[in-house]
């Protein structure tokens, strides 16, 4: 468990909390929203019977992060998982990004290069674009997101409770897939984030990724579900393995948004397959 100082608001520095366990070849798991690292205990689990080195980071504004009034977009998202990437020294690097977690990701490697990346994993995640434009038929009408805005700005504690119930398809998964105590832990994670952070990454979601997929030049794997309600599969994993020449795709059938945990085994089964196989040849 540590920190990393990724700039400072007024007399307050701005830290990220991480945490890095294990040896072997380093997997970076960029967490989604509005959650922490502490999200993906089931894969932490698995990747290090694997035998891997495993870094978990609180995206600013979450978690046991700083809480900034200011910084929630990607380009600032992507320049502090470099300034955690580079304190670590990490290389032979494979990202994994969750949800949100995804846009990161991409712009890391957008801005950054691949020279401490091995390989790039999307789960769930929000590209390559989720507004509704002319040449976006697929995405999502403006209106939405400015619905979720006024929801989470009148009454943010009552949105994540509703929230939560189509990330993990409750009605048909609640108490079979995910217990009610999971959801209860989820929902105090997400109600001790920051009110403008939770607020201002809707507006982060907006980005449009697709001019970022031609910088993914490692080896990619893709898992979405097709029953995922949050971030529809039609509208982000389809596209996004089509934008990534070459990317491994694999559909968790019945899977909701949050299948890192109901749908843990086959994600990690995946991951770890994706891990072992063949890749250049990078410094440790």
């Amino acid at each position: 468990m540590g920190t990393i100082v990724v700039g400072q608001e007024n007399t307050i520095p701005i830290e990220l909390y991480y945490e890095d366990h294990g040896a072997g070849r380093p997997v970076v798991l960029v967490h989604g929203w509005p959650l922490s690292g502490a999200s993906w205990e089931k894969q932490v689990v698995a990747l290090l019977a694997a035998g891997h080195r495993v870094i978990t980071y609180d995206r600013r504004g979450f978690g046991q992060s700083s809480k900034p009034s200011t910084g929630y977009d990607y380009n600032t998202f992507a320049a502090d998982l470099d300034r955690l990437m580079t304190k670590l020294d990490l290389r032979g690097v494979t990202l994994v990004g969750f949800s949100m977690g995804g846009g990161e990701v991409a712009r890391f490697l957008c801005k950054y290069g691949s020279e401490r990346v091995a390989r790039a994993v999307f789960v769930a995640a929000i590209l390559p674009y989720l507004l509704k434009t002319a040449d976006n038929p697929s995405g999502v009408d403006g209106s939405v997101f400015e619905g979720i805005k006024q929801a989470i700005a009148a009454d943010r504690p009552a949105y994540l409770s509703a929230f939560f119930q189509n990330f993990y398809n409750l009605d048909v998964l609640g108490g079979k897939l995910v217990s009610s105590q999971v959801v209860q832990y989820n929902w105090n994670v997400a109600a001790g984030a920051s009110a403008k952070g939770t607020l201002d990454c809707v507006s982060a979601w907006l980005t449009d990724f697709r001019p970022d997929l031609s910088s993914i030049d490692v080896p990619t794997l893709i898992l979405h579900g097709d029953a995922d309600r949050i971030l529809p599969i039609a509208a982000t994993g389809i596209p996004l393995a089509k934008g990534i020449k070459g990317a491994q795709f694999v559909v968790v059938e019945g899977g909701p948004h949050g299948i890192t945990w109901t749908h843990a085994e086959k994600v990690n089964a995946e991951l770890v397959r994706f891990l072992k196989e063949p890749s250049p040849a990078v410094a440790v």
